[in-house]
């Protein structure tokens, strides 16, 4: 990349930043374990939803080794509202793993992050550039489209050519403020929008979805602790995904146990059904 078309951009985004840039609670950190959590937590929900929540989770699960001896219903019960009930239960299982593997601390190499339940590519990088200021590039859906804007380059660009030009531009020992600064400027001032720059990728319709069912039936169970079959079968019977199929996926997954040969339904973690 050009060296004076570089400079303009990281001042205009630098720029932007000190004027208008945003304070969130995990702004104020270092420590990886937090960054962790709001990174899994900002995955599909905003920001601003995620920061009250962050801040109760701390409180409740301040380090790996608190998350990890938790119940799986406590934690679902406290991720609840955030959306894809899944990365709660992903992000104790990364917990478990770096106590067991890695001595309770949460690991700084990206390499080593991205065999972590819940952690893909882009959370694997983004993790150690908030809490350590790695100089690595992360690209996220926000970034992805200052990007394309501002360095004029196709929208069916590949991620990797992507990322090459990110890391490209990426002014050295300044990762975090970075990457700050540029999500900012996403979401701020190049919105979707503004743009007319797609994402890469599009969420389906929520409401009436199968994940809508899945979400309203987990949180009932949250609240219960505990259904029969045919009370779920009768409260559901407008799923048109067939709730028998979504509550084999909970069981599945590790989220609901069944007893009392499948007359009943409990959260997983949330203690034996005595009688059934």
């Amino acid at each position: 990349m050009n060296s004076v078309i570089t400079e303009a951009f990281q001042e205009r985004i630098f720029g932007f930043y000190h004027e208008k840039g945003r304070d969130f609670p995990w702004r104020r950190t270092r420590d990886r374990y937090a960054v962790m959590v709001s990174e899994i937590m900002l995955q599909q929900t905003q920001a601003d939803r995620v920061a009250p929540r962050f801040l109760q989770w701390l409180e409740r699960f301040p380090d790996v080794h608190a998350l990890a001896g938790a119940s799986l219903r406590e934690v679902l019960q406290l991720w609840s509202g955030l959306g894809y009930n899944a990365r709660g239960q992903r992000l104790q299982l990364a917990a478990a793993l770096i106590v067991e593997r890695h001595g309770g601390t949460v690991p700084s190499r990206p390499d080593i992050l991205v065999t972590l339940p819940g952690i893909g590519p882009y959370t694997s990088c983004s993790i150690p550039v908030f809490a350590d200021n790695l100089d690595v590039a992360a690209v996220d859906t926000n970034i992805r489209r200052v990007l394309i804007h501002e360095l004029q380059l196709p929208e069916s660009i590949a991620p990797a050519d992507l990322r090459r030009i990110a890391g490209e531009v990426l002014p050295k020992g300044r990762s975090r403020d970075w990457h700050n600064a540029l999500m900012d400027y996403g979401a701020l001032e190049l919105t979707s929008r503004r743009t007319g720059i797609a994402p890469a990728s599009r969420q389906s319709r929520f409401n009436g979805s199968r994940r809508w069912y899945r979400g309203r039936l987990l949180r009932e169970l949250l609240d219960t602790g505990m259904l029969s079959m045919a009370g779920i079968e009768e409260r559901y019977a407008d799923c048109p995904y067939g709730i028998g199929t979504i509550v084999d996926a909970l069981v599945r997954e590790g989220m609901a146990e069944m007893y009392g040969d499948g007359r009943t339904v409990v959260v997983a973690g949330g203690g034996r059904v005595e009688g059934l």
